[in-house]
């Protein structure tokens, strides 16, 4: 028999997953009048045979210092300094859109982490993980977040109305979708919208793999939705299968994989994902070599000597962050 908390948690998610069953029908020629504004490929579904120009110095397949940097600083959360990389790069080149997904991104993890949620005490706990944060985010924050994300689908797709297949736009347009599903599931706790986006973000990124295979920061769309999705009940994946939106936490997981051994700016935070996930899952070899690999390439952090700590039972610091 379901405990009191349990039955709770299904009828609370019972009717909004009726409603994306009903939504999630249509998908495939119209995403929801809302998120087709915001992130409408024209012609990308149509017109795949279109030559793909080469990308190969693309910034987000590429490294480049000032990101490298930029990202480097926002793993051992020193957010505002990570910001001012990402802007002063994104003022020298005002048509790519990777500059304005990475300050997105910045404001996504700095709550985060303000928060807690890339903490074991927050995936493992069954109520916060599938429920979200107590309390409210930082609206500055938020809207700031979003700031980023408009300006960021106005450039990707400005670039999608010269070239279809533009990588760089639609790795933009993933990451877009994928924070976006990530805030309204766990900051937020719109469920019904983050589940919309987490089916688009995976659309994005199987657009994009088609072209680039070797995108494999992509791949923390495609895992967290298979992991985030198969982690839901039974009740609740089977009305979800109906409307074509699938989760499978084992192939969450190897792919959460491809971008932790492969990827490029993203390769840390699939890293801190897929350890969390082992933790969830029990597999604590595979947390705890993540784990250590994180404190040790990024030691000035708290976060992850405290989340390794934590892997190995050992004792850690009363207070991690303010």
């Amino acid at each position: 028999m379901m405990s009191r908390a349990r039955q709770h948690l299904h009828l609370y998610f019972l009717v909004p997953m009726m409603l994306l069953v009903c939504l999630a029908a249509s998908a495939t020629t119209g995403h929801a009048n809302e998120h087709l504004s915001r992130d409408h490929i024209p012609g990308a579904l149509r017109d795949l045979d279109t030559t793909v120009d080469d990308e190969a110095l693309a910034p987000a397949f590429t490294p480049i210092p000032e990101l490298t940097s930029g990202f480097q600083l926002l793993y051992t959360q020193q957010f505002p300094e990570a910001r001012e990389k990402f802007a002063t790069w994104e003022s020298e080149h005002p048509q790519e859109p990777f500059g304005e997904v990475a300050i997105a991104a910045s404001y996504l993890f700095e709550e985060f982490y303000r928060q807690g949620v890339l903490t074991s005490d927050f995936f493992l706990n069954e109520e916060k993980f599938l429920n979200g944060i107590d309390g409210k985010p930082d609206p500055g924050h938020m809207a700031k977040f979003q700031d980023a994300l408009v300006k960021t689908r106005a450039l990707a797709n400005k670039r999608l109305k010269q070239n279809t297949k533009d990588t760089e736009a639609l790795f933009a347009l993933t990451l877009a979708a994928g924070m976006e599903s990530d805030a309204d599931m766990i900051l937020r706790k719109e469920r019904l919208e983050a589940l919309k986006l987490l089916k688009l973000a995976n659309q994005y990124a199987r657009q994009l793999l088609a072209v680039r295979p070797d995108a494999n920061d992509a791949y923390i769309a495609l895992g967290s939705a298979n992991y985030i999705i198969g982690s839901l009940s039974g009740g609740m994946r089977f009305f979800l299968a109906f409307g074509g939106v699938h989760g499978d936490k084992k192939l969450g997981m190897q792919q959460l994989g491809k971008s932790a051994d492969s990827g490029l700016y993203l390769r840390p935070f699939a890293k801190i994902m897929l350890a969390l996930a082992a933790r969830r899952e029990k597999q604590d070899t595979l947390a705890q070599r993540l784990l250590r690999e994180l404190s040790e390439e990024f030691s000035s952090s708290p976060l992850f000597a405290t989340e390794y700590a934590k892997s190995m039972g050992w004792p850690v610091p009363a207070v991690m962050h303010p």
